[in-house]
């Protein structure tokens, strides 16, 4: 897993349109990137942490029928209603507890969703540590949640880094100019994390952004 690309992946970067960020951690733990600190607003991408929130406070039980009706489309599907269900249930304290346990720094609740301000730093710390976040009874759920998102959601870092082989586990959030990708990525026993964060393109833009990042970081 060579991590020489990242040079090559902040050059291409700056030649991008829009506002574009990422953050790589590598399996040393050390973070890796351009514009990390530069906060976003989350779109989809916050389900990732409504997920960790919900399967934090199911720590000493099982989920109930409802969680799971609610978590597996919100994930695999990132389905919006499933999403406001469960954040009217977790809510803005709920995602600062994940960040204080995910070490992130920069994360901003603003009473909504799809608003809350997030950073590329953040997103990528708290996937490398995703496993150690979320209760032991939960983990497989978690990671099959995060591997399962429905074929049409799959591009940007995730066709990349399956091409090379790597076990894939994201999350995708995009809406009008704002396209994210955040994954947790798996191989050969070695982990990293990789987070996309991106403003002022078009859908197709940002996901190109998305895939030429993850070529050039994850180089042969």
């Amino acid at each position: 897993m060579a991590h020489g690309g990242v040079a090559e992946a902040r050059r291409f970067a700056a030649t991008r349109p829009g506002i574009v960020a990422f953050a790589l951690v590598t399996e040393d733990g050390k973070l890796h990137g351009r514009n990390a600190d530069t906060q976003f607003r989350s779109a989809s991408v916050a389900k990732a942490m409504l997920l960790v929130a919900v399967l934090r406070r199911a720590a000493a039980r099982s989920l109930s029928a409802h969680e799971r009706a609610l978590l597996h489309p919100m994930i695999t599907a990132s389905d919006n209603d499933a999403a406001d269900a469960v954040y009217e249930s977790v809510g803005d304290l709920g995602l600062q507890a994940v960040a204080r346990a995910a070490g992130m720094r920069h994360l901003q609740p603003v009473g909504a969703l799809y608003e809350t301000r997030i950073t590329a730093a953040d997103q990528a710390r708290l996937f490398f540590r995703i496993d150690g976040l979320v209760p032991k009874r939960h983990r497989a759920y978690a990671r099959g949640l995060l591997h399962g998102v429905i074929a049409p959601q799959w591009w940007g870092v995730a066709t990349v880094a399956r091409a090379r082989h790597f076990a894939v586990f994201f999350k995708s959030g995009w809406r009008t100019a704002i396209e994210h990708q955040v994954a947790l990525l798996e191989r050969f026993g070695r982990r990293i994390a990789l987070a996309i964060l991106t403003s002022g393109e078009s859908a197709a833009d940002g996901r190109a952004t998305e895939a030429g990042i993850a070529a050039r970081v994850l180089a042969p």
